[in-house]
């Protein structure tokens, strides 16, 4: 078996072992359509409120991506002069640091009061939690590149600009891809965040509201729409990555 065959066949086989064992339990152990539903009633009600699914999943959609590239276009420049700049490394990665420990949880009640629970608190939320991997990951690639290109580009007379987009930022590109991916499945996660804070419409205010009716198999189809939306999101990202990757450094041989 081939490396892409392989890569989709044993995943398959896991969600089919899951999906057996999930039937299995649900029939045996006589669980309550309430508590867990079937995979069978499940996939029922995503084929039954499909085109809900697709219109709330539509507005998730566009919090993640319109959040991401927020993310993208501030924690890449940010990262470019904190990484380049000595005394803004110091004043300003710790802070990055201790802020990344606290929990976004806890901040979307206090940016809900501040922006409403509109749009604008949704690309807010989803600014939060994908900010951090994208900053922190672009600003190590940077770091690392190595010392001898960086010397060598000067001793050919290269403007700082030039060493930038000719040396560091190529070498550091997989480290920004590398956040861009964890930043992106991040993102549905803040997207769904500020849903449940606050919302009338998203896969998250779908999802509270078929759980408050005890509409458990509605709830278990937004459950797996959100994950489609994860993959899809995802999937793009590694597309990039793959269009991308005549730029790329070579990847170390495997044995």
């Amino acid at each position: 078996m081939t490396d892409s065959m392989s890569r989709i066949a044993y995943p398959a086989l896991g969600v089919l072992v899951i999906l057996i064992a999930w039937s299995a339990a649900c029939h045996l152990l006589e669980v309550s359509p309430a508590v867990l539903p079937s995979p069978e009633s499940v996939f029922a009600a995503f084929v039954q409120w499909f085109p809900l699914l697709l219109r709330e999943g539509w507005v998730t959609l566009q919090e993640t991506v319109l959040g991401f590239l927020l993310a993208l276009a501030v924690g890449i420049p940010l990262a470019v002069a904190i990484a380049n700049s000595r005394p803004l490394n110091l004043m300003f990665y710790p802070l990055l640091v201790a802020l990344q420990s606290v929990p976004k949880v806890a901040l979307a009640p206090i940016i809900m009061v501040w922006l409403g629970t509109g749009l604008e608190s949704k690309l807010a939320i989803v600014w939060l939690v994908a900010f951090f991997p994208i900053i922190i990951d672009t600003a190590a690639g940077l770091r690392s590149t190595p010392r001898e290109l960086i010397e060598l580009a000067r001793s050919l007379k290269a403007t700082r600009w030039q060493v930038f987009y000719k040396v560091q930022f190529p070498a550091a590109l997989p480290f920004v891809l590398t956040g861009a991916k964890v930043a992106i499945t991040l993102a549905v996660i803040g997207a769904v965040i500020g849903e449940f804070m606050g919302a009338s419409e998203g896969l998250g205010y779908l999802l509270l509201s078929a759980t408050s009716q005890l509409n458990t198999p509605l709830a278990f189809a937004a459950l797996f729409a959100l994950s489609f939306l994860g993959l899809g999101v995802y999937a793009v990202i590694e597309l990039i990555e793959v269009l991308l990757s005549p730029w790329l450094p070579p990847r170390p041989a495997t044995h």
